[in-house]
């Protein structure tokens, strides 16, 4: 389970190094095996490689003649790289998926439980206001019950 928020550094040949409480995780799960790949949102999704093939192969199950699904497909799997920590803990990030995403020197690591998101430092600080703007209008359909 990933879950937190981390304020992290790309070094000069984009790779960013996952912090020490994951990576043991990362490394049991998927032998430390990852799969890159951007979001809707501009940011990127950080999946282990087991976590990503039933999200991939679901996408791909979509038809390709259906305009939204074919967009889909592009951005989710068209993206997708699979990368491998080393043994600093450090995952490349490619420069298409660092374009993409708007990714400079800092970045933010959001931790959503199966997998995380790799926001720019301007992206994370953009969704913070838009969570604090919706106010007590946050909670989507079907969750009006939840509390805290």
């Amino acid at each position: 389970m990933f879950q937190g928020a981390s304020q992290l550094t790309l070094d000069a040949k984009g790779r960013v190094a996952i912090p020490a409480k994951h990576r043991e995780a990362l490394s049991t799960v998927s032998s430390g095996r990852l799969v890159l790949t951007a979001h809707p949102h501009r940011c990127l999704l950080i999946y282990p490689e087991p976590a990503w093939e039933p999200k991939r192969d679901e996408v791909l199950r979509a038809s390709s003649f259906e305009p939204r699904a074919a967009l889909l497909k592009r951005l989710l799997v068209g993206f997708a790289q699979e990368e491998s920590m080393d043994a600093a803990g450090r995952v490349l990030v490619s420069p298409s998926l660092r374009q993409f995403a708007q990714l400079e020197k800092q970045v933010w690591l959001v931790g959503q439980g199966s997998h995380f998101e790799l926001w720019s430092e301007a992206g994370w600080l953009a969704e913070q206001e838009k969570m604090l703007a919706i106010g007590a209008d946050l909670l989507p359909p079907g969750m009006e019950s939840f509390s805290l």
